[in-house]
Order: structure tokens, then C-alpha cells, then sequence
């Protein structure tokens, strides 16, 4: 059994004196695990950081098998390049770690990732991260509805999101319930570009939904990665 693709690495720890346990998301195959021979050595462990491009190939005797990669080097992800840049690309290999069905393709969902992960040292990084989450939880069938309000139809005054159908309230439409559902910044609208602050709340907001949702029937809470940086982001005001 063996299958050639692209992916670039969510997580590698060692495995054995000299081998590398390793998750990929590739475009084709899916959020994949294998073994890496020699994976540790001093050649390859620099290409095996989160976020990195690889060419892969995958062979194991049977499909059901953990198996085992070789891989070429495509191209090195720019977490280094900042604090930010750092959080960001561990933010978001650990959540497609987390929230991914595994050996399910989602080549949308992929080349998407592969973009925001381009971009992690870019000014407009927080921004595209907060658009990302919201792909995330579209591709996983938790897509948020912010056209219009849940309550009376409007489509002005939108201020809420319910945690319950993941719809867009307005203030007028909340009533005595607007302490219980949680808050839409414009940015989530696609209204401006929003600053630090703003971009952070809303990633309460699409946070809420993936630890309640995409997250619910595991054992695992939102990724300290995130939280990471959530705080990167408040910090750059």
C-alpha cells in the first residue's frame, strides 16, 4: 500500500532511539499520522517542525496500518519570524490536530491552511487567522449564520451570536437574553479590518463554538497554542 502527496506537519515527537511519530495534513489523504525512520537525527528534525511543506510518501502493508514516510522538503513555514508568527502556525496545526476526523480529506480546508500558514508573518495575519477559524467551523459543518437576526429577520443591529443555533442576534431581537449569547464585533460582519482587541473578542466568539462543538465529543479543551496566541494578538495593539 503506498499513496504520493503533499502536506505540510501538524505535530512530530520521537518515537524509538531514531524515529519520529509524525501527523501531517495532506491535500488528498487528510489529516494522516506515520512513521518517520531516522526522524530525529539532525538532517531531518529541522523539516519536521509544524507547519512545514512536505512532499510525502506513505507505505504501509495494509491500509489500516500506521505505516511510515519518506518525504522531500517543499518549503519552511515563517513561524520564526515572530511572536506572533510562532503562535499563530502552532494555533493552527494544533486545532486541525484536534478537530479533524482522521484520514478524511478536506482539500478546501487544506489550501486554505496552507495560505494562512504563508502568511503568518504578514501584518494582516490576526485578521486571516480569525476568517480561518470561521472556515474551520463552516468545513466542519458549524458554520456560523450572520446575515440576518434569528429573532426578528433584521439585518441592522446585529450584536449577538446564540450558542445554541450559532445565528446572528440584534440588540432590539436579545431582549432579556442578551446575557446569554455571545458577542458579535463587527469584524466577524466583515465590517473594517478591526484592530487587536477587536479580533481577539471575536475569537471568543468562534472559540466558544469550537470548544463546544467541534470539541465536544472529545476529552480535549482548546489548545494552549491558541491561548497563546490570543494573548500574541492583544499584544500587538
Amino acid at each position: 500500500m503506498e499513496w504520493r502527496d503533499e502536506g505540510f506537519v501538524l505535530s512530530a515527537r520521537p518515537h524509538g532511539e531514531t524515529a519520529a511519530l509524525i501527523e501531517v495534513m495532506s491535500a488528498a489523504h487528510g489529516r494522516h499520522a506515520g512513521l518517520v525512520r531516522g526522524g530525529i537525527s539532525r538532517k531531518a528534525r529541522p523539516h519536521l517542525q509544524p507547519g512545514n511543506l512536505l512532499d510525502l510518501t506513505w507505505r504501509a502493508r495494509l491500509p489500516e496500518h500506521l505505516g511510515s514516510f519518506t518525504f522531500e522538503p517543499r518549503g519552511s513555514s515563517p513561524a520564526l519570524s515572530s511572536r506572533l508568527a510562532l503562535a499563530g502556525v502552532s494555533a493552527t496545526c494544533a486545532l486541525l490536530s484536534l478537530t479533524l476526523p482522521e484520514r478524511d480529506p478536506h482539500p478546501g480546508l487544506f489550501q486554505q491552511s496552507l495560505a494562512l500558514i504563508a502568511m503568518a508573518g504578514d501584518p494582516l495575519f490576526p485578521l486571516a487567522y480569525l476568517q480561518w477559524e470561521r472556515a474551520l467551523l463552516d468545513d466542519m459543518g458549524f458554520g456560523l449564520d450572520l446575515s440576518s437576526c434569528a429573532v426578528t429577520g433584521a439585518t441592522e443591529g446585529l450584536a449577538y451570536v446564540s450558542p445554541t443555533s450559532g445565528r446572528a442576534v440584534s440588540a432590539a431581537g436579545a431582549g432579556e437574553w442578551a446575557p446569554r449569547l455571545l458577542e458579535l464585533p463587527p469584524i466577524l460582519l466583515g465590517l473594517g479590518n478591526g484592530g487587536p482587541d477587536e479580533i481577539a473578542r471575536a475569537l471568543g466568539t468562534t472559540g466558544w463554538f469550537i470548544e463546544h462543538r467541534l470539541l465536544a465529543s472529545t476529552d480535549h479543551a482548546l489548545p494552549p497554542a491558541r491561548a497563546r496566541l490570543v494573548d500574541a494578538i492583544r499584544a500587538s495593539a
